[in-house]
């Protein structure tokens, strides 16, 4: 079963933070690219 959440980046300092409002998880990274990659692990951790 496919789900689609929000991912919002922005920029941090050096790094980058991503966060998905829909259920309140965030991460970061050191590219936008990472932190994206960061937060689709959080996300399926959550669920």
């Amino acid at each position: 079963m496919a789900r689609y959440v929000t991912a919002i980046v922005e920029r941090d300092g050096e790094g980058h933070v991503a966060l998905c409002p829909e259920i309140d998880v965030a991460s970061h990274g050191e590219s936008v690219a990472e932190a994206r990659t960061n937060l689709a692990e959080a996300v399926v951790l959550f669920f």
